[in-house]
């Protein structure tokens, strides 16, 4: 990707968007084969994308896909610790190797690659941008069913460089019922289509609160607003993710791959039945 872009084809007399430029797209490592690309994304912070990408690809598991997880959240990478993944990974003479979990989904991150995980990343955007680019060329994933990209808040250098940079196939927007949240998720689910990325669909999360006593759902953080979002942008799968406090218990402890969810995997298989579609 060239840094002097200014990602307004019409300056530079080339038709179409930079998207859609072959030249533009790293090249995957030689020994990768991987069928198919999501990425998870949403304008804001806190929303829950990891916890969506987490989910996602343990459906797929699940469901006898290979999948696997690249962590483009380069300055907060939370993904090997849904999974219980620690230690550094290596390299060979293939590439970067990823780690795998116990039920075989295969995980890169930054925290694998330092020595100490709490350490800040104190990178300016292009350097976080060429890391995730080496994510995609120097890590051997070998043969996937399906890629989940966790990217990171925002519509900046790495979600540009993750559109333009690796064959996504489609998107997962992530929000949460607040109305302020509806207003940033709006930006990515724009960027998505500035880019000509499909959006499979949208997660709420935490969307409400399940009463153990009496079984009511209680709107904790107000009445979602995902129907609305979903209606405006004309975007087909939706799942609203309850407050759980077992989720994050799970997470904590890296045993993200025992969590079920109610509704969940019917909304995974229509993202899901993207890897069994013909290239």
């Amino acid at each position: 990707m060239s840094e002097e872009c200014t990602h307004n084809c019409s300056t530079c007399g080339k038709k179409g968007t930079c998207s859609d430029k072959a030249g533009f797209l790293a090249p995957p490592n030689a020994n990768s084969k991987i069928k198919c690309v999501i990425a998870v994304a949403s304008g804001k912070g806190g929303v829950g994308k990891s916890f969506a990408t987490t989910m996602l690809a343990v459906e797929a598991m699940r469901k006898g896909l290979k999948a696997g997880i690249l962590d483009a959240d380069i300055t907060g990478p939370s993904i090997p610790k849904a999974f219980g993944l620690v230690g550094e990974t290596f390299q060979d003479e293939q590439g970067i190797a990823p780690q795998t979990t116990n039920g075989g989904i295969k995980v890169m991150s930054l925290n694998m690659l330092v020595e100490n995980p709490s350490d800040p990343v104190v990178w300016r955007g292009p350097v976080i941008a060429g890391a995730v680019k080496q994510f995609w060329s120097d890590v051997h994933w070998g043969e996937l069913d399906i890629l989940f990209v966790d990217m990171p808040p925002g519509t900046g250098d790495v979600p540009l460089t993750v559109f333009q940079s690796l064959p996504v196939d489609g998107v997962v927007i992530v929000s949460s019922p607040q109305k302020l949240v509806e207003m940033i998720v709006s930006k990515s689910v724009k960027m998505a289509s500035l880019m000509k990325k499909p959006i499979l669909g949208l997660v709420e999360n935490m969307s409400y609160l399940k009463c153990p006593d009496c079984g009511k759902k209680i709107e904790v953080f107000g009445p979602s607003q995902a129907a609305g979002l979903a209606e405006k942008f004309s975007i087909p799968a939706l799942v609203k993710l309850p407050v759980d406090s077992s989720f994050a218990s799970y997470i904590d402890s890296g045993k993200a791959e025992e969590i079920q969810i109610e509704n969940f995997p019917d909304f995974a298989e229509r993202v899901l039945a993207l890897a069994n579609k013909p290239k």
